[in-house]
Order: structure tokens, then C-alpha cells, then sequence
């Protein structure tokens, strides 16, 4: 029994003499503790709004913060070093469960503990990290929701070439020690939809926002394009992406809900408060007794495409009226 729930059982039985101490101790043993490690940055609003949906969800299903729950929260902000040293705190303090997001932040989990149950969201390729045998049956203490795979790099041009048709170059940045396989999980399939489509892929790795900025104004030169993958240390370095496009009048693509709110041109993004509903109800069930061996690892079913209109009149693009009437999300 925890120090913390012996101290809170005693006291009880000092203010209730007529309560069995074992009644009191089952009580108190109630409380599950569940740890959340979030990959990103918590002065993001959309990811702070991600953990309140998946608190929210658990209190739906009956685990209640302050009652019967003790949810503890990190963030690493796609920082490597941070994460491991969040992750051996966290599995020390001997959770029931953690929810993890991103694959960083999920692979310094699994590096830290084989035996607590983890749920992953926010992870490209959970076959090839290792984190998985497979996605119909784990086979281990892990288990969770994708949000995307190596496919959606042709749905990323796709939406480039509409929106900006006259594109015939398109760069693809990431940073190759955060990004999913080091980049390769999306690299090659960009490199082959890129091909199909008549345009000419270009590879950027980069590793801080003085990379990012060089990278971008050579785009800007050679009338380029920009799809920023599927990368935490990407979703941190947001704002600059921003800018330097718009700067550099760079036709760009991300995969956050916040890029065009910020002020980006166009987003296509998976429904992320549904993934982090679904991922409390495996943490229900987990907490209920099932394995996370038996939980198949689930796939996101929509996407939603967001244009900011005002961004797409400074870089002198038109949309088509066939992409407005698509979009999830048209921004004035």
C-alpha cells in the first residue's frame, strides 16, 4: 500500500470509529494512478485541450480526478534528453498506466518499463518503432491509436497542387532524430507520390529554427512548396514555420489544427480529441483488468482539412471552389 493511502486510511478511522479499518484500507486503495507523457509542448492550446478530453472521457467512464483518479502530467516539449529523464520519473512513481503521445515520448516510456501498461496516441509506424508486433494483436505491454500513415504524403500534395497548381518543387522537412524512423516512415512515399504528381521532391532535414529558416527561403527562390511531416519537434517549431513561409511566400502543408489558426496556409490533420477519447477507453479497460496485448492498435478514420483564406490572399493563391466546399475548416 502507498505511504500517502495508509496516512488517508488512518485518518479516517480516527474521524469515523465506526468504520472497519479493512473498509477504510479498500477504500483507499480504490485510487488508480495513471501518468500522462505528452511529447510536445503544453503552451500549445489544442494539446492542453487533447488532456482535458481525455480526462473528461475518464470521468465519463467513472475514473474521477481527485476521487477515485490521480492523473499525473508531463510534457517534454519534443525535447529527447527531457523525455528520457520524465520517463524514468514517471514509471518510478509506479503508475497503473500511462498514456503517452507521440512516438519519442512513447519509445523513452517503453525504454524506462516492460511491464506498465502503456496507450500511445500521436504515433505514425508503431510496427517499425518496435513498439507493436503488429496492430490487430500487440503482444506486449503496449498498445494505442495512430494518426496517420505513410500514405498521407500523397494526400499532402494533392492539396498543394490544388491550391497552388504551378508548384514543380516540394521540400519535406523534419527533423531526423525526432521525426518517425528518422523521416524514413514518410520520406519515401512523399519521394514516390511527389514523382506521380510531376514534382520535384526535396528532402530537409533540419534540427533548429536556423535550419528551418534557410531551408525555406531556398524554397521561396524556387518557387517551391513545403509539407511539414508528421514530427513533434515540428509541431514545437510551429511558429517559425509560419512565418518564414509567409515571409518567403512559401506555399506550405502541416499536420496541426493550430498551423492554419496561426496564420499557416492549409492543414490536413486526423480528428485528434476522438484519438484521445478512444485512448481513455483503453485505459478503462486496462484499469478494469484487460491486457494491452489484447487490445489491437487502432487507426484513425477521418481527417479533417482546414485553408486560412487571408494566408492564401498574401501568397497570391486562389482557391478552387471545389477545395472550399471539402474543407472541414475555412478561415477568413
Amino acid at each position: 500500500m502507498r505511504r500517502r493511502h495508509f496516512v488517508a486510511a488512518l485518518a479516517a478511522v480516527v474521524a469515523t470509529p465506526t468504520l472497519g479499518l479493512a473498509t477504510v484500507f479498500a477504500e483507499a486503495e480504490k485510487v488508480r494512478h495513471i501518468g500522462v507523457l505528452m511529447g510536445l509542448s503544453e503552451s500549445n492550446p489544442d494539446l492542453r485541450v487533447f488532456v482535458a478530453t481525455f480526462v473528461e472521457e475518464l470521468a465519463r467512464l467513472g475514473w474521477i480526478e481527485g476521487r477515485n483518479a490521480a492523473i499525473a502530467r508531463y510534457w517534454t516539449n519534443a525535447d529527447l534528453q527531457r523525455a528520457g529523464t520524465l520517463a524514468n520519473e514517471l514509471v518510478a512513481s509506479s503508475p497503473d498506466v500511462i498514456l503517452t503521445a507521440t512516438t519519442p515520448a512513447t519509445a523513452a516510456v517503453k525504454r524506462a518499463t516492460g511491464t506498465i501498461p502503456i496507450v500511445f496516441t500521436i504515433v505514425s509506424d508503431p510496427v517499425g518503432a518496435g513498439f507493436v508486433a503488429g496492430l490487430p494483436r500487440p503482444g506486449g505491454n503496449i498498445t494505442g491509436f495512430t494518426h496517420s500513415d505513410a500514405g498521407l504524403a500523397g494526400k499532402w500534395l494533392d492539396l498543394l497542387k490544388e491550391i497552388a497548381p504551378s508548384i514543380k518543387r516540394a521540400g519535406i522537412m523534419f527533423n531526423p532524430d525526432t521525426a518517425p524512423g528518422g523521416g524514413k516512415v514518410f520520406l519515401g512515399s512523399f519521394e514516390a507520390a511527389a514523382r506521380v504528381r510531376a514534382v520535384e521532391p526535396v528532402a530537409l532535414p533540419v534540427r533548429s529554427d536556423a535550419d528551418i529558416e534557410a531551408a525555406i527561403a531556398v524554397l521561396g527562390r524556387e518557387q517551391a512548396a513545403l509539407a511539414g511531416m508528421e514530427d513533434s519537434f515540428m509541431a514545437v517549431h510551429e511558429t517559425t514555420i509560419i512565418s518564414s513561409s509567409a515571409r518567403n511566400r512559401v506555399p506550405a502543408i502541416f499536420v496541426t489544427g493550430s498551423f492554419t489558426r496561426n496564420g499557416g496556409l492549409i492543414s490536413y490533420v486526423a480528428d485528434f480529441p476522438k484519438l484521445f477519447r478512444d485512448a481513455a477507453g483503453y485505459v478503462d479497460r486496462i484499469l478494469r483488468g484487460e491486457k494491452p496485448a489484447e487490445l489491437p492498435v487502432q487507426t484513425p478514420t477521418k481527417f479533417n482539412t482546414a485553408i486560412n483564406m487571408k494566408t492564401a490572399q498574401v501568397l497570391g493563391l486562389t482557391v478552387p471552389p471545389t477545395l472550399l466546399a471539402t474543407a472541414d475548416e475555412v478561415i477568413e
